[in-house]
């Protein structure tokens, strides 16, 4: 893999071939990046709501009634995924977070468990009290698992636009997200480019290294 020619080369996808399938196989290690992306004290504040069939690619395309350019993205795309992210981190979800990891054999001995489930309370602590940005920290986590399915996505020779032109209102009330815990960050079609899609042919557009990197 050379992540150099895939970050240049990835771009996003302003139409999609709506006559071409993204493969089980294939969107199966998507969902893969998603489960296996990391988070901050792994807190995994995700939920994901997929469509691969037209019924529900209309459901999320209603969210998109104000930004009718976002529409065919969605419509066309082989499938497309609602990303969303809890709103609290309260005590029960903590608690799975752990149970979880202790099921997958993470703790050695009921101490490390216990040293594990501090520390991520600490943090969730520090979040909701001190900082008082635990909606918007958890946010942040999604918005990472997003990065890192995007270059997933790439490596897999799949394309992908990555959107916040929507109303996440319309998400949240389409699929009962608030209902859930949860609320509608992005949006993320996925499929294959169309033959005219203009911005494939667009050079990348980077400030240059000496701009955005320094020496510490």
């Amino acid at each position: 893999m050379n992540v150099k020619n895939l970050s240049e080369n990835r771009y996003s996808t302003k139409k999609f071939d709506p006559t071409k399938k993204i493969s089980a196989d294939d969107f199966a290690q998507i969902k893969a990046a998603l489960r296996n992306a990391p988070s901050s004290v792994n807190i995994q504040p995700w939920h994901f709501v997929i469509a691969d069939d037209d019924a529900g690619k209309a459901r999320i395309a209603k969210s998109a009634e104000n930004f009718p350019y976002n529409r065919e993205k969605i419509t066309n795309a082989s499938h497309v995924v609602v990303f969303a992210a809890r709103k609290h981190a309260d005590d029960a979800y903590v608690t799975a977070v752990v149970e979880q990891e202790d099921q997958d054999g993470r703790f050695a001995t009921a101490e490390a468990k216990a040293a594990g489930d501090d520390i991520r309370r600490v943090y969730v602590g520090y979040h909701r009290e001190q900082f008082q940005d635990e909606s918007a920290w958890l946010a942040k986590q999604v918005h990472i698992n997003l990065g890192f399915v995007l270059f997933a996505a790439a490596a897999l020779g799949i394309d992908a636009v990555p959107m916040e032109g929507v109303d996440m209102k319309v998400l949240n009330q389409e699929f009962g997200l608030n209902e859930k815990g949860y609320t509608a960050v992005a949006v993320v079609p996925f499929g294959y480019r169309a033959a005219d899609d203009y911005n494939a042919a667009l050079p990348k557009s980077r400030f240059a290294e000496e701009v955005i990197f320094s020496k510490a």
